[in-house]
């Protein structure tokens, strides 16, 4: 079970949110991250992207992935129409970012994303968005929007006596350096993409 451990109403180039801090123990200090809309209207249903952590997307604007982009839509869409991202400390797709960067050596060697993990020994994805689930309802969330393509975030929510209100599609499109990226989590994970996506 995590615990909140710190909260605070912190201005970004989005505009404000509440930023509250959860992990299991308050030495942890990697914790998963609810950010709240300031706004946010809890008696409706209540808009939720869950986001999982991509140091190389977002900090260093990799063209690899559309994390960083993802991340940004989401934290727009939120100010304008109230919401929560749930931000979870899950990077590359929870193998880490030294077994990633090992996985970006395996691509430039012509394997796909899925490959380079399998090779590695390593699932083709290890997350896990139960702790999602627990911060939703730590927040007393009822019904949720959910800001997804993946059908696994999908199940997670259908499965955990939260309702499920409505899918928002967060697209982004494909650039040169992203669309093998894309076609595997479309053809592989099931992603739902947009078919300029493939």
């Amino acid at each position: 079970m995590v615990h909140k451990q710190a909260e605070s109403r912190v201005p970004t180039e989005f505009g404000y949110f509440r930023i509250i801090a959860f992990s299991e123990f308050d030495t942890d200090w990697m914790p998963h991250m609810a950010l709240v809309a300031e706004g946010t209207d809890f008696s409706k249903p209540i808009n939720v992207r869950f986001h999982s952590e991509c140091m190389t997307g977002e900090i260093f604007h990799s063209k690899k992935c559309e994390c960083g982009q993802q991340l940004d839509y989401a934290m727009r869409y939120v100010q304008k129409n109230g919401g929560i991202i749930i931000y979870l400390r899950q990077e590359g797709r929870n193998i880490g970012i030294i077994n990633k960067l090992r996985a970006y050596a395996l691509q430039e060697g012509g394997l796909d994303t899925v490959q380079a993990n399998l090779q590695l020994g390593l699932p083709a994805d290890d997350r896990d968005f139960s702790v999602a689930i627990e911060i939703l309802k730590f927040l007393d969330v009822k019904e949720v929007n959910l800001l997804t393509n993946n059908p696994d975030k999908i199940k997670y929510v259908e499965q955990s006596g939260i309702k499920l209100n409505s899918r928002i599609p967060l697209q982004i499109d494909a650039t040169d350096e992203s669309r093998d990226y894309l076609r595997v989590k479309k053809t592989y994970f099931g992603h739902l993409l947009n078919d300029q996506n493939d």
